[in-house]
């Protein structure tokens, strides 16, 4: 019954993202991106037919597997224009550096003066990592693995929608500052939607995930601290 169950959840949540690529491809309206909307209707779904999160999970949890493959499948664009990495290497990791900490401190910062309780703090301050970083950050600090995952994929989402808006409204149109921009700021999903915009993008982005990630195992825990027994 679990392998049946899962199976369907599995090749329902592949259609309805099929679906909703094809009709981005189609409009190409920054709301219409496929990560958010397969979610918004899953979400729907879920709520309407009374399926709680862990009957989602034996068949979700097999999706989920495939996020480690297919951050390592960045690889190839990025080994494929690693002459572009070495011409702005430099500069390329001082933007992540300080992208990495205005995501950790503008978090926290405004938690605090929303007087937000701290284990919120603590989870959201990795929200612009992947996931696995996030919820290993989150362990680190003793807050909430799975509140981080949440604020992670809102960070994601929200700047696969809005990031290019944003980054047009700023004159930003350099690869190499988008790329650094998306990996940064929303982690894979980010990523993604950088390949999008051109494979260079989309090797600077996957470069400018991993680096922020590493920053963020780094900082964040001292960070956290420093401000919140200030």
């Amino acid at each position: 019954m679990n392998v049946l169950w899962a199976t369907v959840i599995i090749l329902a949540t592949i259609v309805i993202y099929v679906l909703m690529k094809r009709v981005y491809e189609q409009y190409r309206f920054p709301l219409l991106v496929p990560t958010a909307t397969t979610t918004l209707i899953l979400v729907v779904l879920l709520l309407f037919y009374h399926i709680d999160y862990k009957q989602y999970m034996v068949g979700g949890k097999w999706i989920g597997e495939l996020l480690g493959p297919a951050v390592v499948a960045l690889a190839y664009p990025l080994f494929k224009n690693k002459h572009i990495l070495k011409k702005y290497g430099f500069s390329l990791s001082l933007g992540v550096i300080g992208g990495a900490l205005v995501g950790i401190f503008s978090g926290i910062y405004l938690s605090v003066l929303l007087h937000i309780d701290s284990t919120f703090i603590k989870a959201l301050a990795p929200k612009s990592v992947t996931s696995p970083v996030a919820m290993d950050v989150a362990m680190m600090t003793k807050s909430s693995p799975s509140l981080a995952a949440v604020y992670v994929m809102i960070a994601g989402i929200s700047g696969a929608v809005f990031g290019n808006i944003l980054l047009k409204y700023c004159h930003v149109n350099h690869f190499v500052g988008i790329g650094a921009a998306f990996g940064t700021g929303a982690h894979g999903i980010g990523t993604a939607k950088a390949l999008e915009l051109g494979e260079e993008e989309g090797a600077i982005s996957s470069v400018a995930m991993t680096l922020s990630a590493v920053v963020t195992v780094l900082l964040c825990p001292a960070a956290i601290s420093f401000i919140l027994n200030a």
